[in-house]
């Protein structure tokens, strides 16, 4: 096989191998979804903060790299728990023949609109909002309520 096809192989099958498969292989716990999604919505929730904290600053090229920095981690972590929700949990775990569908349906919408809106704006509410959107999901589709700790 010719360098360049090997190469080219690799290129195509790299991207495969960073994202989960969408095969039922059961090596990734529903649980840790959560914590994971928690996890970033606490960043969300940081770099909100630390968007704040700038406002009425001298404007220089620091703070401006700061604003644009904290806004792109902002973003791309309200963007990982859209990612889970549609990758994992709509692609994968939520049948439509299962228990609780609609619910969980509905409570899976919540999540990914309220990562929206974190990535729409820097008003801290948006990051209590998802939070709580998380937990509503997690009580829709566990059942029950949460049973990790997290605090902001």
């Amino acid at each position: 096989m010719p360098r360049y096809a090997l190469a080219a192989a690799f290129l195509v099958s790299a991207g495969t191998l960073l994202a989960h498969c969408q095969v039922p292989c059961g090596i990734y716990a529903d649980q840790r979804r959560f914590e994971l999604m928690l996890e970033d919505e606490h960043t969300v929730a940081k770099a909100q903060a630390e968007l704040g904290k700038l406002v009425g600053e001298e404007v220089t090229p620091q703070t401006v790299n700061q604003m644009v920095r904290w806004t792109t981690t902002k973003e791309e972590h309200a963007q990982r728990i859209q990612q889970t929700m549609l990758d994992y949990f709509l692609a994968q775990r939520i049948k439509s023949d299962g228990e609780r569908y609609d619910q969980r349906l509905k409570s899976a919408h919540a999540v990914i609109v309220a990562a929206m809106k974190c990535k729409q704006s820097a008003d801290p509410d948006t990051a209590k909002t998802l939070e709580e959107a998380i937990f509503d999901f997690y009580r829709a589709y566990e059942g029950r309520e949460p049973d990790f700790d997290h605090e902001h």
